[in-house]
C-alpha cells in the first residue's frame, strides 16, 4: 500500500494565544483520530530551514516554505486526498501538497 507525504505549505502557524493553540492542537487530534490506521506518522510542525546543495548551505527557498508534515497510507491517491479535505490546517488559511512516495 502506497505512502502519501503531507506537507503544510502557508497559513498563519500555530497561534501564540495559548487558548486558540490548544484549540488547534484539539482540531488536529480530532482529524488524526478520524484518519485511523491510515495514519503512520502525524508529523510535526517545522522551523527554520537551510537548503544544502553544490554550490552549499544557503538559506532555504521562501517560496514555498514547508510549516509541517504528516505521513499517510491509503491505497491510492485520491484516497489520501480525500482523508485531508477537511484537515484543520487548511481551515486556518493553509494548503496541503500531497505526495506519493515511490519505494525502490
Amino acid at each position: 500500500m502506497p505512502k502519501y507525504l503531507i506537507t503544510y505549505h502557508g497559513g498563519e502557524g500555530m497561534p501564540d494565544d495559548p487558548e486558540q493553540r490548544q484549540q488547534a492542537i484539539a482540531a488536529f487530534g480530532a482529524w488524526a483520530q478520524g484518519v485511523g490506521a491510515a495514519m503512520v506518522d502525524p508529523g510535526a510542525p517545522l522551523g527554520e530551514a537551510r537548503a544544502v546543495s553544490a554550490a552549499g548551505v544557503t538559506a532555504a527557498p521562501p517560496s514555498e516554505p514547508i510549516a509541517g508534515y504528516t505521513v499517510l497510507q491509503t491505497d491510492s491517491l485520491d484516497d489520501a486526498l480525500g482523508l485531508v479535505k477537511d484537515h484543520p490546517f487548511v481551515a486556518r488559511g493553509g494548503s496541503l501538497h500531497v505526495s506519493e512516495t515511490i519505494s525502490p
